[in-house]
């Protein structure tokens, strides 16, 4: 055995970060509706915060109409304000 080999008790980890992509351009969407609560659920956290983009994927023009898509269910009582635990 050579003395540059450097054997590990436990294998290296190595991080492969997913790929981000943006799923509106990726499926089509162009209108993003208010009024369907159960999707804009999936872009908001248990306490009701808007995801923001570096965790989602979503580009700037689809990410500001989210935001306002988000804020129009909130002031028709479609989605809470705040949540408690909403998943």
């Amino acid at each position: 055995m050579a003395q540059n080999d450097v054997r590990y008790l436990t294998p290296i980890n190595i991080e492969i970060k997913k790929e981000k992509y943006c799923r509106f351009k990726k499926s089509g969407i162009r209108f993003i509706d208010y009024k369907d609560a159960g999707f804009l659920l999936k872009l908001v956290n248990e306490q009701g915060k808007i995801l923001p983009r570096r965790l989602t994927g979503t580009s700037q023009k689809y990410q500001t109409r989210v935001n306002k898509a988000i804020k129009r269910a909130r002031h028709i009582a479609v989605m809470p304000y705040v949540g408690d635990m909403l998943r």
